[in-house]
């Protein structure tokens, strides 16, 4: 008898350790609407009659996404989020999920039109997204809109972002993971901010400093909680 078989198994197979078994996802959302049907002309009925298995909050469960998108531009906040897009950056996505988690008012793309959306879990359906060919463009529409430009880098006469006060109108631009903001959009930039780091490491992953920086705004503008 092998060891295989003697521990109760064909000879051959391996054995897989109880920890290491693969169980199923459960599974998203919910299923068909249960009762009279709800009134408004918000509700999906194919999402009422059959379930409705998106990432979205409770709140917009079973909505229209017209419906959705409407109430979420009813709610939005003072500050956009601009990430340069000139080698096809995998962190684009993430930026973009982190900006309609916190309901930036717009997503802006510089550079490359097509971005990687995996990242995104389809929450660019709910982002508005604006795409800028080049760094002028860019800069010219924020000049326009009358928002101020803030870089998030660590240049050498970067200022801490933890003190500094952020403006509400305001557009956080991100450069790529790597090289970091370009040198067209530093000279462009109202102020560099950096994020406070005390590991070994010399930078932070884009899409996480994208999302500090943007909760950095929340805690200001909506929470009232002053540098």
């Amino acid at each position: 008898m092998t060891p295989a078989a003697s521990a109760g198994t064909a000879a051959g197979t391996a054995v897989v350790p109880a920890q290491e078994q693969q169980h199923p996802a459960p599974e998203v959302g919910v299923g068909p609407w249960e009762g009279p049907a709800p009134e408004g002309d918000h509700w999906d009925p194919e999402l009422l009659a059959h379930g409705d298995r998106r990432n979205v909050t409770d709140q917009y469960r079973y909505w229209k996404h017209e419906a959705i998108v409407a109430d979420l531009d009813r709610r939005r906040h003072g500050f956009h989020v601009a990430i340069e897009n000139w080698q096809h950056d995998l962190n684009i996505g993430s930026v973009v999920r982190c900006a309609n988690a916190f309901l930036a008012s717009e997503v802006h793309i510089i550079g490359r039109r097509r971005w990687n959306r995996r990242g995104a879990m389809v929450t660019d359906r709910y982002q508005h997204v604006r795409h800028h060919p080049t760094v002028e463009d860019f800069v010219a529409w924020a000049h326009g809109e009358g928002l101020r430009i803030i870089g998030i880098d660590n240049f050498p006469d970067s200022v801490p972002l933890e003190t500094y006060d952020l403006p509400e109108n305001c557009v956080l631009v991100f450069g790529q993971e790597g090289p970091g903001l370009t040198p067209e959009v530093h000279a462009a930039a109202d102020a560099t901010l950096s994020i406070a780091q005390f590991g070994s490491t010399r930078s932070i992953n884009a899409s996480a400093a994208a999302a500090i920086a943007m909760h950095a705004w929340i805690r200001r503008h909506v929470f009232g909680q002053h540098v």
